[in-house]
Parts: C-alpha cells; structure tokens; sequence
C-alpha cells in the first residue's frame, strides 16, 4: 500500500482512478491541475506520482520537470491521449519512470503502479544498505550502522550523527576541495543560522578522533577541507 498522489484535470477520470487505487488499499490526494499537484507535492513527498499530461495551470510535463528538480527518486507515471512517440520521449526525458496511453485498462494502470513501487522501494532499501555499509577513512575503518570509529590498534571511538555525516561526505569526494558553506548547507542544512566556527570545531574534533588519520584532512584556507586519501 502507498500514499499516491494523482493529478487529472478531467473530473470523471479522476475519480475512477481514486476509487479504483483505493480499492487496491491506497491512499490517493487528487490534484486537478498541475499547480495544485505541486502544492500537495511540497506539502508531503507522496511514494508515487501520477501525473496527466494536460493540465491546467502547469502541464504534467512541467510538474514533473519541476519534481525531478526536487526528488530524484520518487517514481512518476504519465497519462496523456496522445500516442505519438515524440509525446513519450519527452516524458521519459523529463524524468519519467512509465508512461500510459488513454484509455488503458485498470489491471494494466495497478500492474504499472505495483512495478513502479516495487522498483522504487528495492532501490531505496539499497540505498540503505549502501549508507549503512562500512566504509574506510584512511587507515581506520567507519561503522555507519554503529557511529563507531575503528582505528588500526586500540578502541573503537565513538561518533555524534554531525561527525559521521562528515566522514561520509569526505570519503565520497577524496581529493576534493569542500567548501565550508557546501559543508554547512550539506550536513547543517540551508537554513542553519550559525557561523563557520561551528564546523570548524566539528572538523577539530574529528581530527582529535581520527589519530593517525588526521593529516588527512587538509585544511584549505581561506575555502574549506579536502579528504587527502592516501593509498595503504
């Protein structure tokens, strides 16, 4: 079951596909144009999108351009009368994951809902297990799932939820200069009030952690850090 949101400007249409998505026991917010869509969209990020292509206000096309601004993962199907190939590229394009011709059959629309969900929820549970999975940072080895620090010899050190966020951010972008505000924006979000400090005795800390490790975290003055990863 999953929290759908659907977006039809033509109101029979919209209603048969509510009560037919609810039959199946999911939840449905109807939008009837595209700027309404958005509206709900911003309000609550749905597990699926699906979106006509005409509509008023903002076409389907527009509010999936403007959703893949926004979210790269949650899947949208598109709905149009047309059948021209050229209407179907333009979809995919614009970040689509399925497209349905009008009419279509109501077993086919939940077989397409089902395989989009299906889709999504097996690559966010990789995902997961991705962010979850232990990395190295040097010579010392991170534990995602346990915010411990494993250093080459002696006791694991423990790691606060803003440390480990850096680590991570470090050891995807070795060799690369991070500037303090993609750092602050990144882990602080971008409406952190604070000042530079705040990182910089984060970074100071880490560094204390770190042990042996620590010079390989390159202050950059006057812009950032940079992850100097060293090969063993």
């Amino acid at each position: 079951m999953a929290d759908i949101l659907l977006a039809e400007d033509e109101a029979d249409i919209r209603l048969g596909l509510v009560a037919t998505l609810e039959s199946e026991g999911h939840s449905v917010r109807a939008a009837a144009d595209g700027g309404e869509a958005m509206r709900m969209f911003s309000a609550k990020r749905p597990e699926l999108v699906i979106l006509d292509v005409m509509m008023p206000v903002k076409s389907g096309w527009d509010v999936c351009a403007e959703i893949r601004r926004r979210d790269e993962s949650v899947p949208v199907i598109m709905l149009t009368a047309k059948s021209a190939e050229a209407d179907k590229v333009i979809g995919l394009g614009l970040g689509a994951d399925d497209y349905m011709t009008k009419p279509f059959g109501v077993r086919e629309l939940l077989a397409r809902v089902s395989a989009a969900l299906r889709r999504a929820r097996l690559s966010n549970a990789t995902s997961a297990d991705a962010a979850n999975a232990p990395f190295r940072f040097g010579s010392s080895e991170v534990e995602p799932i346990k915010f411990l620090l494993r250093p080459p010899s002696g006791d694991p050190v423990p790691l606060s939820a803003r440390e480990l966020a850096l680590l991570k951010m470090f050891a995807s972008h070795p060799g690369d200069v991070l500037s303090r505000d993609f750092l602050l924006d990144s882990i602080w979000g971008v409406t952190y009030g604070g000042n530079t400090r705040t990182l910089d005795q984060h970074v100071a800390q880490l560094r204390k952690k770190l042990g042996g490790d620590a010079a390989a975290l390159e202050t950059v003055h006057g812009v950032g850090y940079r992850y100097a990863e060293r090969a063993d």
